[in-house]
């Protein structure tokens, strides 16, 4: 399997990993600001589309399901905190820096290291 071919693939489970984590978390702010902010019920119900749409993003993960959640919620993490600085204007601090660094290291061991007796997850179909 060629070094291109596996960079195609580790590319294209971080473009999932975003785009769920944009699913979970923006569908989970709109519920948020709904119910929590009074805004309009529009907002809870588009909301709680975007997250229907996050459920069927990890489908197209080529792994086990318990391993793309268990790595989905160290991206969200990371997203979370991101997302806090874009929208609330937080700043995260040193603990919340380092807390999403240990996640970070998790994703990457649980998701992307060769298991001994099972199908890599990069080799060629």
């Amino acid at each position: 399997m060629t070094d291109v071919y596996k960079l195609r693939k580790i590319l294209l489970s971080l473009l999932f990993f975003f785009i769920a984590g944009l699913c979970e978390i923006g569908g989970g702010y709109l519920v948020w600001l709904w119910l929590r902010e009074d805004m309009s019920w529009v907002l809870g119900a588009i909301g709680g589309f975007i997250l229907f749409l996050y459920g069927i993003v990890p489908t197209f993960q080529p792994s086990y399901f318990h391993r793309i959640y268990a790595a989905y919620g160290g991206v969200f993490i990371a997203m979370a905190l991101l997302w806090g600085l874009l929208f609330e204007r937080v700043i995260p601090d040193f603990y919340d820096v380092l807390g999403a660094m240990i996640a970070i290291i998790g994703i990457i061991i649980i998701y992307y290291v060769p298991r001994k007796g099972e199908e890599s997850l990069w080799q060629n179909p």
